[in-house]
């Protein structure tokens, strides 16, 4: 028909409608509720598949209330949708009562229970004519049906499954209304937001984005402070069943509940009152919340850094999945003269060679925009491929910065000296080896380290009641036998101090063993180390080792700690030294009276020291004569131990070999500046750090190093200073750091050499405490992130959440507004 009618017509046509008139359609009236059939007029133009009302001849009264009779919503013109979505909500779902309702089903036949508009009264409808129950609210804001399977059931198809009503919590209604973001309930805010039309709509959308956008806000700030207090305490996230059915769903969610107990305001906006796109729980949030806060503190470290020189120390060590790792500490000082070793990232490595260690941290620095040629320190320890002169580690990194010297980690040394030392010495190694065993024997099985502390506590009791010890807080510990590690020396001092300690109660657990042991290797281990305990050789070098341990104990400790510095550190080394010579000299008599009255205390059989001396079988060829017993403890177990100490001591730390340290020792503040050397300090900038200065600095340099000790002399706040460390400090508070700015140049880089690895030795240990035997499938990212927050503790509690957020909402598109 189209195709004989001329172009004009067509547009005639359109310009027609356009001024008003109406095309001739079926037009469907409702007459009463009976009827199911509307009347309408014939059109000459086919009516299309599906019908709507004009909005000319649109009438509200005559509305079908029953739910299987009425027209869809979206049959009606757009303009009038909105009138008949009022006039429904104005009359309320329709909630026919009957006598009886109709039955339906073969097997079991079941009805609609009147009773279940009182349970569901706001949105229940039924319809008599279909026996069929709808909702009122989906219906109001349903749209054209989208084909799937049960999305229009409780719309246009009615629900007729009686027999999953009364089904506990699969209910079919309560499943239709769902979460707080069910379709239902965005429907029933759609109603709500409808019959308010109190406020503009431009409020309305304003006022609903600013709340939503704070609970969306609160939601995530609840997960941010969980998953910061978690790092913090290392614990775990995630749970082996999060779903809302268990008894336990992991710390991260369990937390957060707990959160929601005590504040309301948290409660009505997380967990299960959370939309699903904005719950925020997710392990991915986890891993997005780690990830900004680990680079938060990566990138305040290199704030803190600048553009100042700094110092690597590097380490590896394998985790709990048998995955190598390194790990990277940058030293440096901070613009307030602090020292700071900063824990910058564990990285996972293939092998362990020099060359791939040192792409590894090339990559790390680059990412972090710190320059190769800024480094002024390193610090291993002294595996071959790091220290190896040509091909390691440090060999490889003073090709690209020449300035970057190495220094061999004083705590490895002074391990490796007090090793080798307790190796050489038989009667010492074969002490060490009789500790351990005594020390297995009474702590193996807790039946016997209850005994040990029994006797214990009847012999303080004795003691305090017969006024041989004092009482008051902390006092009179009971203590247990510690034993000695392979890889810390300063555990086998404590395992010495614990057994004087508790020698007496060891003899006499070792007696009751003897006497009701339950096995013959029992009794036999018990008396061998019973004899052993009371020989007197055994507590002579007992007590040379508490006295020479608890020397090289103070250095073992310093070391430690992240403010030491390296010329701080060499002079420790020094007084160590004097102070095991001065032993040697002078503590022989003093030690042989203390192992004296310690025996007498104890009933320990004491030799004749002035009995000759009778070698054991093997060694009487070469026994001497007129050697009596105190020469043999004096000379072959006091002297040669003493002697094989400082030999390893002397050897390991050879400060007269390093030039370096030897003039960085000339900037100490000890004794009023007396070591202050103009000359040497101006050879220690010349040699060692031609590129950190110019040629006129240079120059000027003594010049201000004279006004320096004329002013420093003066000035009380550093006229009593005693490390480099201190001094550098004090020209940082007195803001003399600007005025003498070469001299705290130099003083920050001897400052940045490194001391010891302990700093990455304490993140291994930090390592084994996140990534545990049940954790062992720690991806490498997360577990890196988890060691950067929870070793930088006090850098992540400066973020606040807000600051958090931004960068969480920056980080990607997200799909609600925050």
């Amino acid at each position: 028909m189209m195709k004989n009618q001329r172009i004009d017509v067509f547009f005639k046509r359109k310009a027609n409608i356009q001024e008003g008139e109406h095309i001739t359609s079926t037009i469907l009236t409702l007459v009463d509720s009976s009827s199911t059939i509307m009347n309408h007029e014939e059109s000459e133009i086919q009516p299309p598949k599906i019908q709507r009302v004009a909005s000319d001849e649109f009438d509200l009264n005559s509305l079908e209330r029953d739910p299987g009779k009425r027209l869809q919503i979206w049959q009606y013109h757009p303009n009038q949708r909105d009138e008949v979505r009022r006039a429904y909500l104005k009359w309320g779902p329709y909630q026919k009562h009957l006598d009886n309702y109709p039955l339906s089903g073969t097997k079991h036949p079941r009805r609609f229970q009147y009773a279940w508009f009182g349970i569901f009264p706001s949105w229940l409808e039924y319809s008599p004519s279909e026996d069929a129950a709808y909702c009122l609210f989906c219906y109001l804001v349903s749209k054209k049906s989208s084909g799937h399977n049960g999305s229009d059931i409780f719309i246009s198809k009615g629900f007729r499954n009686w027999k999953k009503v009364n089904d506990g919590k699969n209910c079919a209604f309560l499943k239709h209304i769902g979460d707080p973001c069910s379709p239902h309930n965005n429907a029933v805010g759609a109603c709500l937001d409808l019959l308010n039309q109190a406020s503009h709509i431009q409020n309305v959308i304003k006022d609903h984005t600013s709340e939503e956008i704070q609970k969306n806000r609160l939601r995530l700030k609840s997960s941010i402070d969980v998953t910061r207090w978690l790092t913090f305490q290392a614990c775990a996230f995630r749970g082996h069943d999060e779903t809302p059915e268990s008894k336990n769903r992991g710390n991260f969610l369990e937390m957060i509940k707990l959160i929601t107990s005590y504040n309301d305001e948290v409660a009505r906006t997380v967990l299960e009152n959370a939309p699903y796109n904005a719950k925020y729980t997710s392990h991915q949030i986890q891993k997005e919340i780690l990830h900004i806060l680990s680079n938060k503190v990566r990138k305040y470290i290199c704030e803190e850094i600048g553009d100042s020189k700094f110092c690597i120390v590097v380490d590896e060590a394998r985790d709990e999945s048998k995955r190598e790792q390194m790990a990277l500490v940058l030293r440096f000082v901070d613009i307030h003269g602090f020292i700071q070793e900063r824990f910058l990232d564990l990285v996972h490595v293939k092998d362990t060679t020099s060359l791939t260690l040192k792409q590894e941290l090339c990559g790390i620095l680059s990412r972090h925009g710190l320059d190769v040629s800024n480094i002024r320190g390193q610090g291993y320890d002294g595996a071959s491929n790091m220290r190896g002169e040509w091909n390691g580690l440090q060999a490889l990194f003073l090709k690209d910065c020449p300035y970057a010297y190495y220094i061999h980690c004083f705590a490895h040394r002074l391990q490796l000296a007090l090793v080798a030392a307790s190796r050489e010495v038989i009667p010492v190694h074969q002490f060490f080896s009789k500790l351990t065993f005594i020390v297995n024997i009474i702590c193996s099985s807790s039946k016997r380290h209850d005994e040990l502390h029994a006797v214990k506590t009847d012999e303080i009791v004795h003691l305090l009641e017969i006024d041989e010890l004092e009482t008051g807080k902390g006092a009179n510990q009971i203590g247990t036998l510690k034993r000695a590690g392979d890889t810390r020396w300063s555990s086998h001092f404590s395992s010495v101090c614990s057994l004087i300690n508790m020698y007496g109660t060891t003899l006499t657990v070792l007696q009751k063993i003897i006497v009701d042991g339950s096995t013959y290797s029992q009794r036999g281990d018990a008396d061998s180390a019973y004899n052993t305990l009371t020989s007197f050789e055994f507590v002579l070098i007992l007590h040379l080792m508490k006295d020479m341990m608890g020397i090289t104990d103070i250095l073992c400790q310093a070391l430690q700690k992240q403010s030491q510095d390296i010329v701080n550190a060499v002079q420790l080394v020094h007084s160590t030294k004097t102070l095991i010579q001065s032993m040697r000299d002078d503590r022989w008599e003093e030690l042989l009276k203390n192992v004296k009255s310690f025996c007498e205390q104890h009933d320990i059989l004491i030799p004749y020291l002035t009995a000759s001396y009778v070698a054991r079988q093997r060694r009487s060829r070469h026994q001497k004569d007129h050697i009596t017993v105190e020469h043999y403890f004096r000379v072959e177990i006091f002297l040669v131990t003493i002697d094989k100490q400082l030999q390893e001591l002397n050897s390991r730390f050879n400060d007269q070999a390093m030039d370096l340290l030897s003039l960085s020792s000339t900037l100490m503040p000890k004794d009023a500046y007396k070591n202050f050397d103009i000359a040497k300090i101006s050879t220690l900038v010349d040699s060692y750090y031609p590129e950190d200065f110019t040629e006129q600095e240079k120059i000027n340099l003594p010049f201000q190093l004279q006004h320096f000790i004329l002013d420093v002399r003066q000035h009380p706040e550093m006229k009593n200073l005693s490390t480099i460390h201190e001094l550098c400090r004090c020209l940082a508070e007195t803001k003399k750091s600007k005025v003498y700015y070469l001299i705290d140049r130099l003083i920050r880089l001897i400052l940045t050499l490194p001391v010891s690895t302990a700093t990455t030795e304490r993140s291994f240990s930090a390592m084994k405490i996140i990534k545990t035997r049940l954790r062992n499938k720690i991806e490498d990212d997360f577990l890196a992130n988890n060691l950067v927050i929870y070793i930088e503790k006090e850098i992540v509690e400066k973020f606040s959440s807000d600051s958090i957020i931004e960068d969480f909402k920056s980080l990607k598109t997200r799909r609600v507004p925050l």
